[in-house]
């Protein structure tokens, strides 16, 4: 999931430059809708949602409709890198969010390193001139690390026991219909350039459609708020590849930031005893293999 959840923002900075936001997000959610929703009806899944479709829109609004617009509007200024690093404050949001609507999440002395360290690499981000493309972009990242963080709590307090593929492709597709319309007014002259269909293509096929099926199975297996330590590898991949690939700068920040970040997320996920994990019941929210 670090990986695969690393790629998008080269991916968005690529598909920027070719389509407009909404473009951009309705071919995103509507890959992922087309690859998830015959797959759900296949497997009859989405008679078990009946009754949850209220939880199933707030699940697709904190996670997918308004996130998926912010970073793709803030990556019109920030650079992928730099994007890729200030959502490294998601855990920290998670763990708070947790905290405040009565999780069990342990705050041991180690996890609370962990998610200084993470918290100072992405602090240090915000040093005179580190970031450059202005505090409205950079509000926007945050909104959509807080879209990120409430995702899981709201998938696994409101959505557990549901199956996590037709839970996911009925919000793709709820997705799908909220920006059809900004789309179609959106929609460009002609057709993209072929390295801006193949992002829009890997957005969804890929960082859409398989990564919602993985991140469900990850959430039962580890919980929420642990779930969300695997955005401080995505910076680690999102840094890697906006340097190699598209030639953005390696900053003295951004590299004490990336270190930072992974020490972060190591002594984060150590910070959870191994008796303390086994002991709570997990999650079903996998789908049927």
């Amino acid at each position: 999931m670090g990986v695969i959840w690393g790629i998008p923002y080269l991916l968005i900075k690529v598909a920027d430059q070719g389509v407009a936001v909404p473009v951009l997000v309705l071919a995103r959610v509507g890959i992922g809708a087309l690859l998830l929703l015959p797959l759900a009806v296949r497997r009859r899944q989405l008679a078990a949602l009946r009754g949850h479709w209220r939880w199933l829109a707030g699940f697709a609004l904190v996670e997918i409709i308004v996130p998926w617009a912010a970073l793709s509007d803030a990556e019109r200024r920030l650079s992928s890198s730099m994007s890729g690093l200030l959502i490294a404050a998601v855990p920290i949001i998670g763990l708070l969010a947790a905290r405040l609507t009565g999780g069990a999440e342990r705050l041991t002395v180690t996890r609370w390193l962990g998610l200084l360290a993470g918290l100072a690499g992405v602090a240090l981000l915000a040093g005179p001139g580190a970031l450059g493309g202005g505090a409205w972009p950079v509000a926007e990242v945050m909104v959509t690390a807080l879209g990120y963080a409430l995702g899981p709590l709201v998938a696994a307090r409101k959505l557990a026991g549901l199956p996590g593929l037709g839970v996911n492709a009925v919000c793709l597709s709820f997705a799908t219909v909220v920006y059809a319309p900004a789309a179609a007014l959106a929609w460009p002259p002609a057709l993209p350039q072929p390295r801006v269909l193949a992002a829009l293509a890997a957005l969804g096929a890929i960082c859409t459609a398989l990564a919602f099926v993985l991140f469900f199975k990850l959430i039962a297996e580890v919980g929420p708020a642990r779930a969300t330590v695997i955005t401080y590898i995505n910076p680690a991949v999102a840094v890697t590849l906006g340097v190699t690939v598209l030639g953005e700068p390696l900053t003295a920040e951004i590299a004490a930031s990336f270190v930072l970040i992974l020490a972060g997320s190591i002594l984060a996920t150590r910070s959870v005893a191994t008796g303390a994990a086994q002991q709570r019941p997990p999650l079903p929210l996998e789908s049927p293999e």
